[in-house]
């Protein structure tokens, strides 16, 4: 288990990794289809995809964060 401080690191983490793995599996398929080189062009998509997701989630999350709190009570 890990310490409550690493919480929001963990979110980022866990957010940029599920997403970027759900959006390049769906996209390199709907732009190539499914053949014998599917992975291939999957995990070099996904290399690109997982840094970038990883850096957005880091900027965007806490802006994010204070928007939700502004808008519920």
């Amino acid at each position: 288990m890990f310490p409550k401080k690493y919480s929001k690191l963990l979110f980022i983490f866990f957010m940029g990794l599920s997403m970027s793995l759900l959006m390049t599996l769906i996209i390199t398929y709907i732009n190539t289809g499914y053949d014998n080189l599917y992975y291939k062009r999957f995990l070099k998509a996904w290399s690109v995809s997982l840094p970038v997701a990883m850096i957005v989630t880091t900027i965007v999350a806490p802006i994010v964060e204070k928007f939700v709190d502004k808008i519920t009570k």
